[in-house]
C-alpha cells in the first residue's frame, strides 16, 4: 500500500511540473494560476496553461485578446471572465505590454 501512495505523489508531483514548465519568459505560473505579460504589438502571443493568448488590442483601460480562438474584451477593474474554462482577468495596461491574471 505504500508503494502505491508514493507512485500516487510522484505522479502528482510529475503532472505539476509539467503544468509549471509549461510557462515561459512572459509567463509566471503557480499551481493553477499564471499571470501572463503579452506585448502590445502585432501578433504577439503566449502560451499558458495549455491555450494560446494574441493580442489583438488596447486603450487605456481595455483590451481585446484572441484567447483560445475567442475574442474578448477585459476592462481593468472588472471580475474575471469565462473563456473556455478559464478565468482571466485584466490586471495591468502600460504602452509597451499588458498584463492579465488567467485561473482554472
Amino acid at each position: 500500500m505504500p508503494r502505491r501512495r508514493i507512485a500516487a505523489v510522484l505522479a502528482s508531483a510529475v503532472l505539476g511540473l509539467a503544468l509549471l514548465t509549461g510557462c515561459g519568459d512572459d509567463v509566471s505560473c503557480g499551481l493553477d494560476q499564471c499571470t501572463v505579460t503579452i506585448q502590445r504589438e502585432t501578433n504577439a502571443s503566449v502560451e499558458v496553461l495549455g491555450v494560446e493568448a494574441k493580442f489583438v488590442s488596447a486603450d487605456e483601460n481595455t483590451v481585446t485578446l484572441d484567447i483560445a480562438g475567442e475574442k474578448i474584451a477585459l476592462t481593468k477593474g472588472q471580475q474575471a471572465v469565462d473563456v473556455g474554462g478559464l478565468m482571466v482577468t485584466l490586471t495591468s495596461v502600460t504602452p509597451e505590454a499588458v498584463q492579465v491574471e488567467v485561473s482554472r
